[in-house]
């Protein structure tokens, strides 16, 4: 009677919880005591009430459903095993339920895998509960550990559509982003056929959408790790157009959102395939429609559809966005054909300030792959003001935008864009320098990447402000950053600060003697050539300054140390030595007789000789010049 009364009834499912007929019927489906048809009725109603609203769910959660329909599993009646996976499958897909409880006893997951021999119904639901409950790499090792693969692969050719399609479903999440299990999958074997013919079958246009998507999620898994190639015909010739023909307008909502998704991560590093994707079907204009009909017109005849697809029209332009910035990711004449798409820029500049985080996330994306491209850098960018919503949103986004939104300015900060005057007068310098002491490596090495592209030419007013926005203590923290590309990067800012005479005298003079005390750091400390390489250009910089100069020439302890990077074995670290001393005996500069005699007594000539006899043709010429200072 209780299972007729709450059948398709929310009202009634809710004031039987409220009379507190779960820990009863709970009881009576552990009581070793009850009939087993009992026990099966009592996981019916359970099921029932499950199917109700999330609150029904957390209901049955705080009775202890879970451990209770899984001491269930145990019993040797087939029927009653059916309902209590039945059940546990409407709980476990509920999204109040956590995940983790599947996996807190060990013993479960391998008799899961038992009972999938028992029946199609087992199979249904245990694939069901699988492919919902494994949530990141740890879920996924421990499935495959248990042996998912060989007990799953199967299934896929199973009389059942349902079972086939939680199979595939359960494929699908093991193999997302798990090199292991997609290395295992390309070699798996069902009745003499290997998985990726499998689901290429299965990709087909006459099956359901459901499956041909489900597939295609599986072989891009697969191709993401490297396990197919992206030249394979699987790829290029089946996988590649399923997953545009699931963005055409035709399409419901999900599958439009989870087609541009799924492609956007199969191309996204890959050129060929940026550049056939771009060309299939007219994607690039297809996208566009993205934006405008939530629903397609043929589905408007059923007014709920569209009414949930106005409150979800938001994921579309997220993954539009997300597939334009793949597609536009290397190629300039695809960027050039996103950008002439119909008011593109505004639509990402739209995007910038939406309330969804995830919308904001993909126009930045969006934004930094088109940034690429210099020839937009000076044109459409330039024409829309890009720059102010950007700016506004590097004020206070959480990390994982500001490092692609970071990562976008350094871009539109370099020395051809427009967009570096009005962006200065944005309050950029302030931004940047607090991005450089983030936690984040990422926004550490974005932030004195942008100031490193800021300082290239600019002029002394920029530079001396950037120098007062680091504040010296900074400059020492980055310099001694444990990280070589933010090092790397903190040496190309100074090195830009550090360029043309007047700069370099007026840098000097006001900061000379930390300058010169970060440089010694690093030429004694442990580091690769290319950082001691790119110091010593900031010595030779440093060196071609009029007054600077004399904080080179007072400074024994460098002196030496420029001595002794000419006798290095490697070639690059000679080579900027031998410019920091060219610098330093140039004959036309005034105090080049003192000079050259010091550096004489300290048997720099004698170094000079040796190197004129080079074999290295490069050091040959740039000793032979210096050696000619001399004679002058």
């Amino acid at each position: 009677d209780m299972k007729n009364a709450v059948i398709g009834n929310n009202k009634q499912k809710a004031n039987l919880i409220v009379l507190g007929a779960v820990p009863r019927l709970l009881y009576l489906l552990q009581q070793e005591s009850s009939s087993t048809e009992l026990r099966t009725e009592c996981a019916v109603v359970l099921g029932s009430l499950a199917m109700g609203t999330e609150n029904n769910v957390k209901s049955l959660l705080d009775c202890h459903i879970i451990p209770a329909l899984l001491q269930g599993l145990l019993s040797p009646d087939l029927k009653f095993i059916e309902a209590c996976l039945r059940c546990l499958r409407t709980v476990f897909i509920s999204p109040v339920t956590p995940e983790d409880l599947l996996y807190t006893d060990a013993t479960v997951i391998s008799h899961l895998m038992a009972l999938l021999s028992r029946s199609r119904y087992t199979q249904e639901y245990i694939c069901q509960i699988f492919s919902h409950c494994c949530k990141g790499p740890d879920h996924q090792t421990i499935l495959f550990n248990h042996g998912a693969v060989q007990n799953i692969a199967h299934l896929l050719v199973s009389t059942s559509y349902k079972v086939r399609m939680q199979a595939l479903k359960c494929f699908s999440v093991l193999a997302f982003e798990n090199p292991q299990v997609s290395m295992t999958l390309v070699n798996v074997l069902v009745d003499g056929e290997l998985l990726p013919q499998i689901f290429v079958k299965m990709l087909q246009r006459d099956k359901p959408i459901e499956m041909q998507l489900t597939s295609a999620k599986c072989l891009t898994s697969m191709c993401r790790a490297g396990a197919i190639r992206t030249d394979d015909s699987c790829i290029v010739l089946k996988t590649l157009p399923c997953l545009v023909r699931m963005c055409s307008k035709e399409r419901l909502l999900e599958e439009r959102v989870e087609g541009a998704e799924t492609l956007a991560y199969l191309i996204e590093t890959d050129v060929e395939l940026q550049r056939i994707a771009s060309i299939t079907d007219h994607l690039i204009a297809m996208l566009a429609d993205y934006f405008k009909y939530p629903s397609s017109v043929s589905a408007i005849t059923d007014i709920k559809r569209l009414d949930h697809d106005l409150k979800h029209a938001h994921e579309l332009r997220q993954a539009a966005f997300k597939l334009y910035a793949s597609l536009g990711a290397n190629d300039e004449d695809i960027r050039k054909k996103i950008i002439e798409t119909e008011n593109m820029m505004d639509r990402i500049v739209n995007g910038l300030s939406e309330s969804s985080i995830k919308v904001r996330l993909a126009a930045v994306r969006c934004l930094h792959s088109l940034s690429r491209s210099v020839q937009q850098l000076r044109t459409s960018f330039q024409d829309h003001a890009v720059w102010k919503p950007l700016m506004k949103v590097l004020q206070n986004a959480p990390n994982e935008i500001l490092v692609v939104a970071s990562s976008t300015l350094c871009n539109l900060l370099l020395e051809f864009s427009p967009s570096k005057e009005p962006i200065l007068e944005s309050g950029a310098i302030e931004l940047l320098c607090s991005l450089t002491q983030s936690e984040n490596l990422a926004l550490r090495v974005n932030g004195i990447w942008a100031l490193m592209n800021m300082a290239f030419q600019a002029e002394q007013k920029i530079k001396s402000d950037i120098l007062r926005g680091l504040s010296t203590e900074q400059l020492f923290q980055l310099l001694s950053d444990s990280d070589v590309n933010v090092l790397m990067k903190t040496l190309g800012l100074l090195r830009n600060l550090l360029s043309t005479r007047p700069h370099i005298d007026h840098i000097m003079s006001t900061h000379g003697k930390q300058i010169m005390q970060a440089v010694t750091l690093i030429l004694e400390g442990e580091h690769n050539i290319e950082v001691k390489e790119q110091t010593l250009c900031i010595l030779a910089n440093i060196a071609d300054g009029t007054t600077a100069k004399e904080l080179i020439m007072t400074n024994d302890d460098i002196l030496q140390k420029i001595k002794y990077y000419m006798s290095h074995s490697n070639a690059k670290l000679q080579l900027a030595a031998m410019f920091c001393i060219s610098n330093l005996i140039w004959n036309e500069e005034e105090g080049s007789q003192e000079r050259q005699d010091k550096l004489r007594d300290m048997g720099i000539v004698d170094i000079l000789h040796k190197l004129s006899q080079s074999s290295d043709p490069n050091l040959c010429d740039k000793a032979k010049t210096a050696l000619q200072q001399y004679l002058a």
